[in-house]
């Protein structure tokens, strides 16, 4: 596999798009005398933001902090220490909105890049973190949407405004204003998508005053796999050249309401030369397997996103339903043909992947993968295994809070002796295989593109085993943790490339 960017300077625009973010500082403000300090520290931070002033307790003495925040610890450990100095002296310096706009585009880009090349370089990577780490970016992101959000710049700037170029450096450090893919045939054109860190509250927690639970160690091996394979390409079986372009998505409601994903991938669903020719998304979920999910549900919001929010909280522990909720149900913006008024049908409560299960399965992508320590696997041939997932959760009356879960415990033999049971005709979903969190959510709208848009190409989720495993309670990294990851990702780059070797 070779790495190569494949970029035009016409790449996709960026959208602005609202974020839901806390607050946006005052509309106007003048600089210090000589521009040295255009920041005002009393503006408050968004939910992911303020983590950046988290610390976790000393892992040989719990009683007292860690002498670095953690973020410091994950900004230092990637080499992007300079970062966030540089942007804000940059901002200090930028005249105008128009300015200003530019500025976080091309930084945001860089962010993404640098992480990527990180990524694809084991023996150049700066800091003392492993190459393969996708924590750095993810808390470089945030010092730096922190450092707009605090900016006091010296022309007017509404609120509108500042947040339209929080959200632009947003989906900038996330890989999605750069996709780019060679014209015409010959070649294939494969998208995949991951996911930043979740669950960053809570866990085991110490004593030392201020400290928090180890709970923000967390990465995303999805992340990870999407900067490893970013802009790579690699020779496909039939001898054609596959090409991947990669991005990562927030774990928060708000952005996928808005048309994150949509933005990103619909423009490379829709007729031209460069139409992809699979789609896939990608997140973490749990256990040593990887799960292919079949059925994708449009209910969602029953947990909390990175933002402490959700939109559809159980009431009294009895499951909202979806008919007239809007808050439970995904719903597509209007530039991609979201319906003007609530209707429990458009979208469609269900969605189906398009995956090439059995070659997936067969291709036994774990067995050159070395098994990291404590892989439970029962075959340990391989590192991990990989099955289809058919088990999903309905409401099969709409009106009714009851729930059927069917296709449950989902087979590991494939094909499966039985079938399994399709949604039935009119239920409401409740969770699709992949749950009601934002994996179900990207894998339901990446292929409801796909059937909005009349393709029929490869489509679908990749849930990767849970890398959450460490050694003592609250070092940032070990030796153990680092093997997790490079083992799913590893086996995750096979699977996507099974997927390229089998499209036409």
């Amino acid at each position: 596999m070779t790495s190569r960017k494949f970029r035009s300077a016409g790449a996709l625009a960026a959208t602005a798009m609202a974020a839901a973010l806390v607050t946006t500082g005052p509309a106007f403000a003048q600089r210090a005398p000589g521009g040295s300090e255009c920041r005002d520290p009393s503006v408050p931070l968004s939910v992911e933001e303020a983590r950046l002033s988290s610390t976790l307790p000393d892992n040989d003495n719990p009683s007292v902090p860690q002498s670095r925040t953690f973020a410091q610890q994950m900004i230092e450990g990637g080499g992007f220490q300079s970062f966030g100095p540089a942007l804000s002296r940059d901002l200090c310096r930028t005249p105008s909105l128009k300015a200003a706009q530019a500025l976080v585009r091309t930084k945001g880009e860089a962010l993404w890049r640098s992480a990527v090349k990180r990524a694809q370089r084991p023996g150049h990577a700066a800091g003392d973190l492993p190459y393969s780490d996708d924590r750095p970016l993810y808390w470089t992101r945030l010092q730096s949407t922190a450092a707009v959000r605090q900016w006091t710049p010296g022309f007017r700037l509404s609120g509108t405004d500042r947040t339209a170029l929080i959200t632009t450096f947003d989906r900038a450090s996330r890989g999605m204003l750069d996709i780019d893919f060679p014209a015409g045939k010959g070649v294939k054109r494969v998208i995949m998508s991951g996911f930043d860190p979740y669950t960053l509250d809570g866990g085991t927690v110490g004593t030392a005053p201020g400290s928090v639970g180890n709970n923000i160690r967390h990465g995303n091996p999805s992340g990870a796999t999407a900067l490893s394979l970013d802009g790579t390409r690699y020779k496909t079986k039939d001898g054609k050249v596959a090409y991947v372009e990669a991005y990562t998505l927030p774990v928060n409601y708000p952005e996928f309401q808005r048309g994150y994903l949509e933005d990103t991938v619909g423009p490379f669903m829709r007729p031209g030369p460069k139409r992809v020719d699979a789609s896939i998304t990608v997140s973490q979920a749990s256990d040593s397997v990887f799960d292919l999910e079949q059925w994708n549900g449009r209910y969602h919001g029953v947990s909390l996103g990175n933002d402490n929010f959700r939109s559809c909280p159980p009431v009294n522990g009895v499951p909202q339903l979806a008919v007239d909720n809007n808050g439970c149900d995904s719903t597509v913006v209007d530039r991609w043909g979201g319906p003007k008024t609530f209707s429990l049908t458009d979208p469609p409560q269900w969605t189906t992947s398009t995956l090439p299960m059995a070659q997936m399965i067969g291709a036994r992508t774990g067995a050159s993968i070395p098994r990291p320590p404590g892989d439970t696997w029962p075959d340990p041939s391989v590192a991990f295994g990989v099955v289809w997932h058919t088990n999903y959760t309905e409401f099969p009356d709409c009106a009714s809070t009851a729930r059927v879960t069917r296709n449950d415990p989902p087979p590991s033999d494939y094909p499966p002796a039985t079938a399994p049971v399709p949604p039935d005709p009119g239920s409401c979903s409740y969770s699709g295989g992949g749950g009601n969190y934002l994996s179900n959510e990207s894998a339901y709208r990446n292929t409801l593109l796909r059937d909005r848009l009349g393709l029929h190409i490869p489509a679908g989720h990749i849930h990767t085993p849970d890398m959450q495993h460490f050694e003592t309670s609250f070092n940032p990294s070990d030796g153990t943790f680092d093997a997790w990851r490079l083992a799913i990702v590893a086996q995750a780059q096979n699977l996507i490339h099974v997927v390229a070797d089998t499209t036409h």
